[in-house]
């Protein structure tokens, strides 16, 4: 009995190692993202505020309401232009955070699934007569649910990917110059 308690202690200790260990890349690949994240939002605000103050001086030094609308309305492509930038430079380092975080995760059940057969095949060696089927029955359980947090994971993977697909589809709609309106005199025209 020793044994198996002995064996359940270090198996203990092994796991909490590794999930310190996990947890601290975990953190450090999410700072990682976040200060991508932050300096990609930094640079986006200092564009916007120079950009802004560059319309506005336009505006204030345009000879008419006319002119100034012309100037106003001249910025609906390139705003959407840069959105549609905004938005694959987020959706890139999205991506490349839950690839890094995917990795981590998959090693870490890979890990802990190694450890724990490890670990079942050890204490059956030790376990009393008679429990041989419990001993399988627990394995084909322990496989059943490795089985699931795969197809789990493939569909999360899926669904993610998806998702990617259709934040790319919009952002190349930002960057298709919009065909401008006919004026009523050129349809009629036509």
């Amino acid at each position: 009995m020793n044994i198996a308690i002995d064996q359940l202690s270090k198996a203990t200790k092994t796991q909490a190692e590794a999930q310190i260990h996990t947890m601290s890349a975990i953190a450090e690949k999410t700072m990682h993202a976040v200060a991508e994240l932050a300096e990609l939002n930094a640079a986006t605000m200092k564009a916007s505020l120079e950009d802004s103050s560059a319309i506005a001086q336009e505006i204030l030094a345009a000879k008419d309401p006319q002119s100034a609308l012309v100037i106003v309305q001249s910025q609906a492509q390139p705003s959407a232009e840069k959105a549609a930038s905004y938005a694959r430079h987020l959706a890139a380092i999205a991506t490349k955070a839950q690839a890094e975080l995917g990795k981590v995760a998959q090693e870490r059940m890979a890990e802990t699934t190694a450890h724990f057969h490890s670990l079942v095949n050890d204490l059956s060696k030790t376990a009393p007569a008679g429990t041989e089927p419990f001993v399988d029955m627990f394995k084909s359980n322990m496989a059943n649910a490795n089985a699931m947090y795969e197809q789990f994971a493939k569909a999360g993977q899926t669904a993610y990917d998806h998702f990617q697909s259709q934040l790319g589809d919009m952002g190349s709609h930002f960057g298709v110059p919009a065909k401008p309106a006919k004026s009523k005199k050129a349809a009629a025209a036509a």
